[in-house]
């Protein structure tokens, strides 16, 4: 299938080689035009704007920041909707308002052009390995046309409902994990102020009811107080702002997850924005007098 890869960041490259590698023609663009080189050295070819890498695609696929990126890349003047030809499918993979996306589906639509949400989980990490989590909102046919390429990026794809359902469940993924990460941190912090072998605490409490992704991934960056990028705090917190917002429409309560949006805000104006999510051990850590 041709496709169009539209974001060429930390997440999207990755994702775009492994279409490539899969042996799907892939077009690129990215704002910042030196992030394309490792795809089009692969042999991706590069479009001028987001219209030229949607004229010949079947697929077009979008992974950018914030809910303002999409609707520039896929509504704008040089947007995808001014190339995308009718029976094309813009999957987009970032993390954005579910109402936006049910918006740009319906102006999609008015020119025969289809669109599911299908946000993904499996951080950097699964991104390059091709072993992401993604959650696909759309019409069921859609997915199954689109399914060739959503498997070359990801191992757990799963059709959760009508569009916009991906960003829902996407929001609930951050909300959980949200607070897994700063449980975690609570949990470092108190056996290093006990003076434990943090390794064979880590190695025990993962093969019980405390086991999960954050502690198997991210426990070593909160003891050693070290957080190499692996998804952007700032990033995070966007994706809870937009869980925030669900949860006010549908009046939910969340104060878990408001803890965690507060001590992100203070990780950010400390300029801790662009550290791996787990620098939330950066708050617990200083709090415990570590």
């Amino acid at each position: 299938m041709n496709v169009a890869f539209i974001g060429m960041g930390t997440m999207g490259a990755a994702m775009a080689l492994n279409i490539l590698k899969a042996r799907h023609p892939v077009t690129v663009y990215n704002r910042t035009r030196e992030r394309e080189n490792p795809v089009v050295k692969a042999g991706a070819r590069s479009a001028g704007s987001p219209q030229e890498a949607a004229r010949d695609a079947e697929i077009v696929v979008v992974c950018v920041s914030d809910t303002p990126d999409v609707e520039a890349v896929v509504l704008g003047a040089d947007g995808v909707i001014q190339g995308a030809q009718p029976g094309a499918i813009v999957v987009d993979m970032s993390t954005i308002s579910p109402s936006a996306t049910r918006r740009m589906a319906a102006q999609l639509a008015e020119k025969g052009i289809r669109m599911l949400d299908a946000p993904v989980s499996g951080g950097s990490e699964g991104a390059q390995k091709g072993t992401l989590t993604i959650m696909v909102g759309g019409e069921a046919d859609t997915v199954a046309q689109a399914m060739p390429v959503l498997s070359a990026m990801g191992k757990s794809i799963t059709h959760v409902g009508p569009i916009g359902a991906g960003q829902l469940t996407k929001a609930i993924n951050q909300v959980i994990i949200s607070g897994v990460y700063l449980a975690v941190a609570e949990g470092m912090a108190l056996g290093l102020k006990a003076g434990l072998d943090m390794e064979k605490v880590v190695q025990s409490l993962a093969g019980g009811a405390a086991g999960s992704w954050v502690l198997n991934y991210r426990a070593a960056n909160m003891i050693k107080n070290d957080y190499p990028l692996g998804f952007r705090v700032r990033l995070h917190r966007k994706d809870l702002a937009i869980a925030m917002e669900a949860a006010r429409e549908l009046g939910v309560f969340l104060p878990a997850t408001a803890l965690v949006e507060q001590i992100e805000n203070g990780l950010i104006a400390q300029g801790f924005g662009d550290e791996d999510v787990s620098a939330v051990a950066r708050v617990i850590r200083n709090s415990s007098g570590l």
